[in-house]
């Protein structure tokens, strides 16, 4: 066929073609319209979206078309290489309808298919993304009532015996409510979340009182990485529930941020997870359930949560990849 001929020329011998003047010009001519008439079949089926479920009128569609533009092409390039003066172009009329025809239908094929495969898997990312904003804003919702019904629990306690002091712990917990209302950043800077755990912390230090020891190691330059939302929070409610609130004797919980040469690691570490001597058992409540979800939405399998009991105490450790959070 000549486009293949041409083609075969040109790769084969650049420096000494073996056509003439009348084929080159046939050949740019029957690729440019060639491009022009692929262009048109992309729009068109950009605008004839893959129809679900799959509808027989839309493959007689394609079928119909299909051999349309293959003519298109022929004739478009036929009647432009006729008004180039001079030119002499190929008698073989039915030979040069069944190459154009031929191949006018096989690239229509692969545009069209090509296209469809590109607008499927963007549609399908975009699904996802909708999905995964969905899900992770259902797993926030469901983390804010857990952490303030807690806090106002503390609250409602401390009423009857410390009024003064259940009036600036329902100060605090008005605050944490309404950072966990506002806040709809699926990652914040580590300094944002510590800040916000620095008073989840206040309020249930004046609910323990000295039973509750906070102590942390969170370095500065680590501060404006980036956390996912309440997930150090979550960490730290987990510690306050499963370690002071069963206890009478002093909890200790040390919070860390550390980092590798690709990970932020954050810990959160009490002492006390045991009742009457006996060990510490692994703890799989609602919030850390949440928590694990949102890693997997949020980084896949380049974030993990780990906990497990340690001499004389319980650590859960969160490791996620570091993202730092960009200057304002």
């Amino acid at each position: 066929m000549f486009h293949f001929h041409l083609m075969v020329s040109l790769l084969a011998a650049p420096s000494r073609p073996n056509f003439t003047r009348d084929e080159v010009i046939a050949g740019a001519i029957r690729w440019s319209t060639g491009l022009a008439v692929a262009y048109l079949v992309y729009r068109f089926a950009r605008r004839t979206p893959w129809p679900r479920p799959f509808r027989l009128r839309f493959a007689v569609l394609h079928v119909v078309a299909a051999p349309l533009a293959a003519l298109a092409w022929f004739l478009a390039s036929s009647t432009i290489e006729a008004m180039v003066p001079g030119f002499v172009a190929d008698v073989r009329f039915s030979s040069r309808l069944f190459e154009s025809l031929f191949l006018g239908i096989f690239f229509y094929a692969v545009i069209v298919g090509l296209t469809y495969a590109v607008e499927g898997s963007s549609r399908t990312a975009r699904a996802e993304a909708v999905a995964a904003r969905a899900q992770l804003a259902a797993l926030r919702a469901q983390l804010h009532p857990h952490f303030l019904f807690n806090a106002l629990h503390t609250v409602v306690q401390l009423i009857p015996i410390e009024p003064a002091r259940a009036a600036e712990a329902a100060e605090l917990v008005a605050n944490l409510l309404r950072t966990s209302v506002e806040e709809q950043r699926d990652e914040v800077p580590l300094a944002d979340e510590w800040s916000f755990v620095s008073r989840y912390l206040t309020v249930e230090q004046i609910r323990f009182g000295d039973r509750l020891v906070v102590r942390s190691d969170i370095p500065a330059s680590l501060r404006d990485e980036r956390v996912p939302s309440f997930a150090l929070q979550t960490l730290v409610e987990n510690a306050v529930h499963h370690g002071a609130a069963p206890r009478s004797a002093a909890t200790e919980i040390v919070v860390t941020a550390a980092r590798t040469a690709s990970e932020l690691v954050l810990s959160v570490r009490n002492s006390g997870d045991r009742l009457d001597g006996e060990p510490a058992r692994p703890r799989a409540g609602t919030g850390l359930a949440r928590l694990s979800e949102r890693l997997t939405v949020l980084y896949g399998g380049a974030a993990r949560l780990v906990s497990h009991p340690v001499e004389g105490g319980y650590e859960a450790t969160l490791v996620l990849p570091l993202r730092r959070a960009r200057a304002a």
